[in-house]
């Protein structure tokens, strides 16, 4: 399996980003897909997830800002991010969980099978 994310790179604030995430090797519309992120000096946290029927799940702080979508003929996931803050500055990477797994919350990054490598996003003011 592997995991591809783009789109990251540098922006101001208040301005948009979208990631995506590319998976190859699975069969993707059975999993769930998860994003993350980690700034420098703290620990990974969760930020967005979409379940292979599409329901979405998002960090209570961003919610509002940020949405989660995917397209299954393409196997990839997006992650659209508006009003950027200076605080949303990390490295994101996305990760997929199989559906099978069951009864965990969807933030919590041990229950993923498998991690992109990330790509960082960085907001200045």
């Amino acid at each position: 399996v592997q995991l591809q994310a783009s789109g990251g790179g540098s922006v101001q604030a208040g301005g948009s980003l979208r990631l995506s995430c590319v998976a190859a090797g699975l069969t993707f519309s059975r999993y769930h897909i998860g994003w993350f992120r980690q700034a420098p000096g703290k620990e990974r946290e969760f930020v967005a997830a979409i379940r292979g029927g599409g329901r979405t799940h998002f960090a209570d702080s961003l919610k509002g800002r940020f949405t989660i979508s995917r397209d299954n003929d393409k196997n990839t996931v997006y992650l659209q991010m508006n009003s950027l803050k200076l605080e949303d500055t990390a490295v994101y990477y996305c990760a997929v969980r199989n559906s099978l797994r069951v009864g965990y919350s969807f933030s919590v990054a041990h229950t993923y099978d498998y991690w992109g490598q990330g790509t960082l996003v960085t907001v200045s003011s």
